[in-house]
């Protein structure tokens, strides 16, 4: 789990990025159980409605799934799930701005290819 939680957001929201996060890492794997509201409110000292609001978006976007009085647990193909949801929020909130941004200053895709790959090297 994160050590500390930032400003930049709502809680709930980076409960539930954690939780993707620790899935996408490999920390938690399918079938495995994730921490309690219980145990998040109080590793992070928040209100456990907030815990379990991030909880619940995962179950809303099927990847948890509640075991009845055991936990919530992580359910089968979720970090593919996972990866393609993250993949779509990539392409839609950067690679858009860095695209008009970069058509704003005059790069062409081949500029702009050549700078990721300067990056990245």
């Amino acid at each position: 789990m994160l050590d500390n939680l930032g400003e930049d957001k709502s809680i709930y929201l980076q409960i539930s990025e954690m939780i993707e996060d620790e899935i996408l890492r490999d920390i938690i794997n399918e079938e495995e159980q994730v921490p309690s509201t219980t145990e998040l409110s109080k590793f992070y000292k928040i209100n456990p409605a907030t815990a379990a609001k991030g909880i619940n978006i995962l179950v809303d976007e099927g990847i948890l799934y509640k075991k009845r009085g055991i936990g919530m647990f992580v359910q089968a193909g979720a970090k593919e799930k996972v990866m393609e949801s993250r993949k779509k929020k990539f392409k839609e909130t950067y690679l858009k701005k860095i695209i008009s941004e970069a058509e704003l200053i005059g790069l062409s895709k081949a500029d702009l290819k050549r700078l990721i790959d300067e990056t990245t090297d």
